[in-house]
């Protein structure tokens, strides 16, 4: 996947009754938290889900060879390739997002990445040209999806899709599926704190505790959030710089130091935070109102006079119950 998330969120101290269980995978580190089962049982349905998360990282990852996503970055213009159920999910949403957020959320950013950052990594500035060539293979109007064959093709040649603006939250998604089946209905799931997916609370609680992390401070917190059987992402651009790219124009994201979306699943969560950090407030409240998007809100951080301030989008009060010194 791309590189290893922001940690936009960060968990408060487990119970001693809870048990952790983490994986590295997708460039960063999985944990499953798990509340009222027996401890072998917990860490066998534990690594079941994980047994998954490592499937899921060899079809949809970018980085290695001959996974769904590098074949279809090869393809020629008009050709097009047989892909597995997860990917095809992933891009089936990516599509509607990419619709329902006017290009905000695009998952065939990667050339455009690239112009932003040297051999190195290092931050550089391309030229217009470099922009309008990228900008050229860059929109999922130019991918087409075939429900029927589960496959993908390209209208032009180059494309290159980057699923780790969603693949993530979709992996958490299917880890908690299996949860479910081993009749776990409490737990806390997350991928380095930065998308976090709470199923059920923990005994005596309303949900699960964890707060919102200053985007110009990791070591402070801004909110205080409890969730409930929802998923909740965070992005920003303070410790990885220009890495969230605004599909529409190309230009690195600059003016929000970070996002946070809830929503039912972690995969939309996940995607939803990305486009947020792209969309001016108008458009994320606007995206809220709508009667298809009434289960989803968020949170912008901005900065005023050196110092993080909030703005909430959607029912936060569901999730999100406190702000500090902000709002």
């Amino acid at each position: 996947m791309a590189s290893a998330p922001v940690r936009t969120l960060a968990l408060k101290p487990h119970a001693a009754s809870l048990m952790a269980f983490a994986h590295d995978a997708m460039a960063t580190t999985f944990e499953i938290i798990v509340s009222g089962h027996e401890a072998d049982y917990a860490r066998q349905a534990a690594e079941t889900a994980f047994d998954e998360l490592d499937r899921l990282e060899q079809e949809m990852s970018r980085f290695i060879e001959n996974s769904d996503v590098s074949r279809v970055a090869g393809l020629g213009a008009g050709e097009s390739a047989i892909v597995g159920i997860a990917t095809f999910e992933c891009l089936r949403l990516a599509n509607r997002l990419y619709a329902e957020t006017r290009g905000a959320f695009d998952v065939t950013t990667a050339r455009l990445l690239k112009c932003w950052v040297d051999r190195d990594g290092a931050p550089r500035t391309p030229s217009e040209d470099e922009l309008a060539s990228a900008r050229s293979k860059t929109g999922m109007q130019l991918l087409e999806l075939d429900e029927q064959e589960l496959s993908v093709s390209l209208k032009t040649a180059g494309v290159q899709i980057d699923l780790g603006g969603i693949g993530k939250g979709y992996a958490l998604d299917q880890m908690a599926a299996l949860l479910r089946d081993w009749e776990i209905e409490t737990a806390l799931l997350h991928a380095a704190e930065s998308t976090v997916l709470a199923l059920g609370a923990p005994p005596g609680e309303r949900g699960w505790s964890l707060s919102l992390r200053d985007p110009a401070n990791h070591e402070k917190t801004i909110g205080d959030v409890c969730l409930s059987d929802c998923a909740l992402s965070g992005s920003g651009r303070f410790l990885h710089g220009r890495h969230i790219i605004d599909p529409r124009s190309g230009l690195a994201v600059e003016d929000k130091l970070a996002t946070w979306a809830a929503a039912p699943n972690a995969a939309l969560s996940d995607a939803l935070s990305t486009a947020f950090m792209v969309m001016p407030a108008a458009e994320i409240e606007a995206f809220c109102r709508q009667r298809e998007h009434a289960d989803v809100s968020g949170v912008i951080a901005e900065e005023d006079a050196g110092a993080p301030t909030l703005t909430r989008f959607g029912a936060c009060d569901a999730w999100l119950a406190e702000a500090k010194d902000t709002v």
